[in-house]
């Protein structure tokens, strides 16, 4: 295995720092990723991305290019069976990070996905990482494989891999940012905008207009056909990051409150490409809940009975849900009854599993073909079935 030194870590955490920077659509960003994991953490085969649905902490795709679509089996051991090592739960853990022979004691054999999906390709050795933007809040999990006879994961590799976790998270989002606002679904699509160095639009993706419009200052800037000022205000910020020299350039970000009252963010990724500069500019809505409304017009769950299902799909026991919530556990319990009887299911493990194979793994299946077709990833629940 590898003998690589803390200045090459760290060099190759300033690379993968770099790749998150550029906007990339979510496969292209993998595959980028995967040429720096290969020389710091040495592995087997081929890393194993997954993003996920913050709000459910449910996959919304796959990318492996050595099993590119990912089997029925191994999705419903996952949302339908129990083991000892499950993706949400390491996307919940306070840290972030997990290894199968930790989780077994040192016998990986006694957990059943590894003796179905991992053992048969060869696999010995496995580590799960979330990729958290920050606390709470999971866009993904990277797993690496190592063959038998081969040593564990070191300390330095986990580290490493911990501290790539937060950048690899924030790729993976504003690709599918990307990805969604230049192939939209929906109304919650975001909307992408570039412009070049004299602030000139050069591309808008369908939607960014009216997206636009209900920025401060929006309505008045259409009728003058410019772009409203916090918008150029992002753009500005993101171009001066170019201006020292050898610099990747950095994504400045906004929040602000829009017109109708609604929380919105910009974010600006500056581009250099044979130089010349350019900027985009991704304007999204700041909770683009698409969980919530599925829920509540597939099961007609109230919006209390909404809130106990996304904690319940997160992994949280009765009792935290109640502190989170305000109610009593009794409360709780009978939340859940209600909710059973709406989606016709007898246990938090059912309700997790119909949840996923109804609105996660259509697109799971989307994706998949998007990664073979070159097609940016799309996040969140399928639109429709």
């Amino acid at each position: 295995m590898s003998d690589m030194t803390a200045d090459a870590r760290q060099r190759a955490a300033a690379q993968v720092r770099q790749l998150a920077r550029r906007g990339l659509d979510v496969p292209t960003f993998w595959r980028e990723c995967n040429q720096v994991l290969a020389t710091a953490v040495p592995h087997y085969l081929a890393p194993c991305w997954f993003t996920f649905d913050p709000a459910s902490l449910l996959i919304t795709s796959h990318y492996d290019p050595v099993i590119p679509e990912i089997s029925a089996e191994f999705l419903a051991h996952e949302y339908r069976a129990d083991d000892v090592l499950k993706m949400a739960e390491v996307a919940y853990s306070g840290s972030g990070v997990a290894t199968i022979h930790q989780a077994t004691g040192g016998d990986p054999s006694r957990s059943p996905g590894w003796r179905a999906f991992v053992q048969p390709y060869g696999g010995d050795q496995q580590v799960m990482v979330a990729l958290r933007s920050k606390p709470g809040e999971a866009w993904g999990l990277l797993a690496l494989y190592r063959e038998a006879g081969q040593p564990e994961f070191s300390r330095d590799e986990i580290g490493f891999l911990a501290a790539v976790a937060g950048p690899l998270a924030q790729g993976a989002r504003r690709g599918l940012l990307v990805g969604e606002a230049t192939d939209p679904e929906g109304p919650y699509a975001p909307a992408l905008i570039v412009l070049d160095e004299d602030w000139q639009v050069q591309s808008m993706t369908p939607g960014a207009e009216a997206l636009l419009a209900e920025l401060p200052g929006g309505a008045v800037s259409a009728a003058r056909d410019a772009l409203p000022a916090c918008v150029l205000s992002v753009a500005g910020r993101a171009l001066r990051s170019l201006e020292t020299a050898g610099t990747t350039g950095e994504v400045a970000v906004a929040r602000l409150r829009a017109d109708s009252g609604q929380w919105m963010i910009l974010h600006g990724a500056p581009l250099l490409r044979d130089s010349n500069r350019r900027v985009a500019i991704i304007v999204e809505r700041g909770d683009p809940d698409r969980l919530a409304p599925l829920l509540m017009a597939a099961y007609e769950l109230t919006d209390r009975e909404k809130d106990v299902t996304r904690l319940v799909l997160q992994g949280e026991i009765t009792s935290s849900i109640a502190a989170r919530l305000f109610v009593s556990p009794q409360t709780v319990q009978q939340h859940l009854k209600n909710i059973f009887d709406k989606t016709s299911v007898r246990s938090r493990r059912e309700l997790i599993g119909k949840v996923f194979f109804a609105h996660y793994e259509p697109r799971v299946r989307d994706n998949e073909r998007r990664a073979q077709a070159g097609r940016s990833f799309r996040g969140g629940p399928a639109a429709h079935r």
